[in-house]
């Protein structure tokens, strides 16, 4: 019986599955999964360009009266157009700065220097989207003030309005406004900010072993 147990205890320290990794090893996949993450935030950019610019075309393919709609949202073809536009450029901007934060973490071989990058990637996204809460409030502020103030039945009702009716109604554009920021930026927060917090997890990872 003693014979056995002795084998046993043999056998489980031969085959003991706890490995200890050295340094060189865990940053070699530290790194793999930051460039990995910065990969997937690069092709999800892409998918969100193509998104919408696919919704921006949908006037122009739909009916006219749809078409009429959106200009009469926004004032004007002019300014509907512009917006799309200067939103366009941001996003291929976008696209631009985490292809090059990705191909920066893929050849990196110095850990600060992964650090860093990983910095940075995490500020550009920060910055994106900033953006594009600001952008959405401006876009629908604007498009809500067009769709009361070149209305004449709606401007003409707002008119008539005593204190208390023009402050509720005003609080109920206010709350919409608010509500449909804090909806885009769950929308971020769940695509990004997952992502964002692993990328965070791996900077913390790296700065502990103190490269």
């Amino acid at each position: 019986m003693m014979d056995e147990l002795e084998l046993l205890k043999k056998d489980w320290k031969q085959n003991d599955d706890f490995k200890v990794f050295s340094n060189s090893e865990i940053y070699k996949m530290l790194h793999k999964k930051s460039s990995s993450i910065v990969k997937i935030l690069f092709y999800i950019s892409i998918a969100e360009l193509l998104f919408w610019i696919g919704i921006s075309f949908i006037p122009y393919f739909s009916s006219e009266e749809f078409q009429e709609q959106m200009e009469l949202m926004y004032g004007s073809d002019i300014v509907l157009t512009t917006l799309n536009i200067f939103s366009y450029v941001v996003i291929a901007l976008f696209i631009f700065l985490l292809f090059r934060a990705y191909k920066a973490i893929s050849v990196t071989d110095n850990a600060k220097k992964l650090m860093k990058d990983i910095l940075h990637t995490r500020k550009v996204i920060k910055w994106y989207v900033i953006y594009n809460l600001v952008m959405a409030f401006t876009a629908l502020s604007i498009s809500l003030f067009h769709a009361f103030h070149d209305n004449p039945e709606l401007s003409a009702q707002i008119e008539q309005f005593n204190t208390t009716q023009l402050f509720i109604f005003t609080g109920t554009i206010i709350v919409f406004i608010v509500a449909f920021v804090c909806i885009i930026w769950l929308f971020y927060a769940l695509i990004y900010g997952l992502l964002l917090k692993r990328l965070k997890r791996n900077y913390n990872e790296l700065k502990r072993l103190e490269f």
